[in-house]
């Protein structure tokens, strides 16, 4: 059993890092002030290749695991980059997982290398507005007619649509009540996001300003046949081999949120003095602080355990699914206490541990929420009784 990250490993660390250095804490404070995406530092990791960390080399990216995407997207949110640098390109790492899955060899030389190279991004169009987590009851339509789908439908929480050249949308093609099971006839598709067709209208929302989400509308869409990924009515299964790895990386980038806040509330109580002592010298501001430190440890390690078993081909649906549960609960804890270490001074912005504790609400609501995580561990690893 080893816990020492490899060489490579520790390379990509310090490359991240080294990008996320140029772009400091007042960087991210203008962005979630002004709302506007992150292009440069989009650009800058495009610019080293880092947008294709998990992408094969044939088509244009570095071919690396799960476990190295895990070390990059903790490294970017650790950073003071948080949810803000880690979402604007999220979707790179996980979301194309189906199109190198499933995709044809001539779909993967044609989508894949202009998203590693930064000049095309793309969103993931699944949620819908009647159907929340139960997609099998997706409404959105999509219907043959000839050698092209027509796509209607609406689709709601689509992260970076505002941006977007490109959507991976998953779409009905068989009505539900002519399956014999719910989860076949949804077909996944990955092609243009055309504007003339499709309505984007961004939400406000509570934090991460700077990575828009977005309600869409698409009227009478046109996708040509050679945009579906895989057979007619298997896109359910097609986006399940990318959920695990989606978990433990947003299990990964809680826990890089965390560590940013603790290091904050951790050199603030070592500075602040009142009543003639440094605050930190109170076990009341230690014993949070240590405890947030050993929860952030112990979520890691599920991580690292969870991106080990995809990485080897073993079934890590409790392992990934316990990732994203505890670092999302570790990584809240840790923003929470930041704010209370720095007592009134949390609440300013320009402290920026408010700002951490905004974005932190995202890994606890998305993309699935900690009740069904909890479920899910119930029902199919202590084989309790369905309770939904």
């Amino acid at each position: 059993m080893e816990f020492a990250p490899s060489e490579l490993q520790q390379s990509v660390r310090a490359a991240v890092e080294k990008i996320c250095a140029r772009f400091g804490d007042d960087y991210w404070l203008a962005r979630d002030r002004d709302g506007q995406f992150p292009q440069d530092f989009h650009g800058a990791l495009a610019a080293d290749g880092w947008l294709g960390v998990s992408i094969p080399e044939a088509y244009g990216g570095s071919g690396l695991g799960v476990t190295e995407a895990a070390i990059m997207m903790e490294a970017i949110a650790a950073s003071g980059a948080g949810f803000s640098g880690a979402s604007a390109v999220h979707m790179n790492i996980f979301g194309l997982n189906p199109i190198v899955v499933f995709g044809t060899d001539e779909q993967k030389r044609r989508m894949l290398p202009p998203v590693v190279a930064g000049k095309e991004k793309t969103c993931f169009a699944v949620t819908e507005p009647n159907a929340g987590l139960d997609t099998t009851r997706l409404e959105t339509r999509a219907e043959l007619r000839g050698d092209r789908y027509v796509i209607n439908g609406a689709k709601i929480w689509i992260s970076t649509a505002q941006v977007a050249d490109k959507m991976l949308i998953l779409a009905r093609t068989t009505p539900l009540d002519a399956v014999r099971k719910r989860t076949a006839g949804l077909s996944l598709f990955y092609t243009s996001l055309d504007r003339r067709f499709v309505e984007v209208r961004e939400i406000e929302k509570m934090g991460r300003k700077a990575v828009d989400s977005n309600q869409m509308f698409i009227d009478a869409l046109e996708v040509p046949i050679e945009d579906r990924i895989g057979e007619d009515g298997r896109g359910f299964d097609y986006i399940l081999h990318g959920m695990n790895p989606e978990r433990i990386l947003v299990g990964a980038e809680a826990i890089g949120l965390g560590r940013a806040a603790l290091r904050r509330a951790t050199s603030y109580a070592k500075d602040r003095v009142v009543f003639e002592r440094p605050i930190g010298r109170n076990q009341a501001i230690q014993h949070p602080l240590a405890q947030c430190w050993m929860e952030l440890e112990a979520a890691e390690l599920m991580v690292f355990k969870a991106a080990w078993q995809y990485d080897h081909g073993i079934a890590c649906g409790p392992a990934a699914n316990a990732a994203k549960y505890l670092g999302a609960e570790a990584g809240f804890k840790a923003c929470e206490t930041a704010v209370m270490t720095h007592g009134g001074y949390g609440y300013a912005k320009e402290y920026h541990v408010e700002r951490y504790f905004r974005e932190s609400m995202i890994p606890r609501i998305a993309p699935v929420t900690p009740q069904l995580i909890l479920c899910f561990i119930a029902e199919r690893v202590l084989g309790l009784p369905r309770s939904y």
